[in-house]
């Protein structure tokens, strides 16, 4: 599912408009980002939690030439799954 059929199935199980789907989506996403950045978790009860963690850099190789180039540390989101969420996933 891409973001455009998610917003016609918010838009279609809510019976709100398009439109209005697609606010919520983009204000669900910077919300999350904006608490993501601030260095906060983002819990959303039955579905998962956001959290952000830095993976440090490292060494790595270029596949072409073989040649090591450094790769920078880089901020990383992480996601846990919910515990219903698991349980719709496994039923």
């Amino acid at each position: 599912m891409n973001k455009s059929e998610l917003i016609d199935k918010i838009s279609a199980d809510a019976g709100i408009t398009k439109a209005a789907a697609a606010k919520t989506i983009e204000a669900m996403v910077d919300g999350i980002a904006h608490s993501l950045k601030a260095g906060e978790r983002t819990t959303l009860v039955g579905f998962g939690t956001f959290t952000m963690s830095l993976r440090k850099g490292r060494m790595g190789r270029n596949p072409q030439t073989g040649a090591e180039i450094p790769i920078p540390a880089k901020n990383v989101v992480k996601f846990r799954a919910g515990k219903e969420l698991e349980e719709i996933l496994n039923s």
